[in-house]
Formats: C-alpha cells, sequence, structure tokens
C-alpha cells in the first residue's frame, strides 16, 4: 500500500517521456495503471531503470494526484516540524516544506492568524475528506497523553514549541507534551528550537517534567571532568565558584548551576580543585 506523506519503497514499472511511473508490486492484484504514481523526469536518477527499486517520497501535486519525488521534505505525515510561512491567501498559509507545492495551513486550523516569514511548530495530517496533506498549529489534539513508557533519566528528543509562565512547552520524542521550567533554562530557547533532553518525571497527572541536562547524580560526573578540561583549556583557571550568578555558568560550560556545585564539590573531595574567592583553581 503507498502511504501519502511518507518514504515509499516503490518499483519502476515503465518509462514515459514524463517520467517513470512506480507501483507497490507487493499490493498489486491486477495490472490496474490508474493507481501508478509518476515520478517526473528531473527527479528521475540517471541509473534508473525499469523494476529497479526506489525510495521516494510521495505527496500531491497542485491538481490533488499522488505524485512522487526523492526530494526530503522537511516535515512528514504525522509528525512535528518548524516551517516558515511564505504566502497567506484566503485559503490559509502556506509553508514552505521543500518541495514544489507548498503545504497548506487552513484558516481553521491556525491557532493564531499566521504571517508571511514567520516560523511556525505544525503538525501535518493527511486530511481523510479531501486526501491532501495538510498542517496545524492546533499542536494540542495531535499530543499524545499516553506518557506511560516515560522513564525518569530517560534521554529524549524534544522540540520547543510554546513560550509560558512557567517555561518552555516541548514536544517529546514526536509524541508527548513536556514542560521545562523556566528557572531551568540557561540559554535562548525558541519555538521550533529541537533539543535533546532528559526525563525529570511523570506526574500523576501525566505531565511530563523535562530537564536540558542529566537528572541525578549520573550527572556530575561527566561534568567534573567537563570542568577539569575546561581549566586544563584555560591555564588551570576558572573565574566562577558558588556564587557566580547561574548565566556565566552556564555560558562558560553550559551546565545549570546546581549540576555546577555538585561537580567542583565533588571535584574539590578529591582534591583535583582548590576553590577560592574568585574562582576554582586547578590542583
Amino acid at each position: 500500500m503507498i502511504d501519502i506523506g511518507r518514504i515509499n519503497t516503490l518499483t519502476a514499472l515503465r518509462q514515459t517521456s514524463v517520467g517513470f511511473f512506480l507501483g507497490d508490486l507487493s499490493d498489486r492484484k491486477s495490472q490496474d495503471f490508474n493507481n501508478d504514481i509518476l515520478l517526473p523526469n528531473k527527479y528521475v536518477p540517471d541509473t534508473l531503470s525499469v523494476d529497479d527499486d526506489i525510495d521516494v517520497f510521495v505527496y500531491t501535486d497542485s491538481e490533488d494526484r499522488p505524485i512522487a519525488t526523492t526530494l526530503t521534505p522537511a516535515i512528514h505525515r504525522n509528525e512535528f516540524a518548524a516551517l516558515q510561512v511564505v504566502a497567506v491567501s484566503s485559503a490559509g498559509a502556506f509553508l514552505d516544506w521543500g518541495l514544489e507545492k507548498d503545504l497548506l495551513v487552513p484558516h481553521r486550523e491556525q491557532a493564531r492568524p499566521m504571517e508571511t516569514g514567520q516560523w511556525y511548530v505544525v503538525f501535518m495530517y493527511l486530511d481523510t475528506v479531501t486526501n491532501r496533506l495538510v498542517a496545524s498549529s492546533k499542536l494540542s489534539r495531535f499530543l499524545d497523553p499516553d506518557v506511560s513508557y516515560l522513564q525518569a533519566g530517560e534521554e529524549v528528543q524534544l522540540l520547543a514549541y510554546e513560550i509560558t509562565d512557567l517555561g518552555v512547552n516541548v514536544i517529546i520524542n514526536n509524541r508527548h507534551k513536556g514542560l521545562v521550567y523556566g528557572n531551568e533554562i540557561f540559554r535562548t530557547v525558541r519555538p521550533g528550537d529541537p533539543l535533546i533532553g532528559y526525563v525529570k518525571q511523570v506526574r500523576d497527572d501525566k505531565l511530563v517534567d523535562i530537564s536540558l541536562q542529566k537528572v541525578g547524580f549520573e550527572n556530575v560526573e561527566p561534568n567534573a571532568q567537563r570542568i577539569l578540561a575546561t581549566l586544563r583549556a584555560e591555564n588551570g583557571f576558572l573565574p566562577l565558584n558558588d556564587n557566580s550568578p547561574p548565566e556565566a555558568i552556564y555560558a562558560s560550560l553550559e551546565m545549570s548551576k546546581k549540576t555546577f556545585k555538585k561537580a567542583i564539590g565533588t571535584l574539590y573531595r578529591e582534591r583535583k580543585i582548590l576553590i577560592e574567592d574568585t574562582g576554582i583553581r586547578l590542583v
């Protein structure tokens, strides 16, 4: 079965003046050429021959006919991504996703009116009524509330999508909603930024707290090593200690003040550093 909005491995069935027609031989019960999909000449590799398999992305063209391309779009069906608006019309906003035909966000699917030139985090899905790929910035209904498989300390892929009074809402593993608290963020994070994070806890209300740094003791040793490496690179001294502002610590070491204090405590007990009024010094 050919999946619109996803990468498909299809077979080159026949060559014509406009390109190769492709099909899924595993799903063909008869020679039904009406279901064959065109790969236009400009996307046909020089080495492609009839009966060869090829990986292509399938979407719909300007006349809503399925068509194949060897280009890789910035978003696939049932995924989230940050995309830029290139035009706005009475039909909605059009996003650049790396293909010739821009991706439509109907007005009804816009959390707020979109503006040309701005970037938005959207979800792309197949409209079963029109059989078209469309996007939505109303993200909540596409996020899976079942977070039972997530474990504290687990590394996860994140996509920042909303700044709130509490911090930054993120999409976890292209599937769930999570929150990084503002007082635990020590760098600029904007909607659309991809991040690596760690599950702090899955709360009783099924909401997920996320940290941008490893949680607990396992975070101490790698950061202690980072501090030692930075000390060596800076001739054995860093103007940072327990009283340094969190922003200064993050700017130099990309770690929170809490993690920094744990790490230098470990290094001090191991007699690898001295803690002075003006900073820390390599022993």
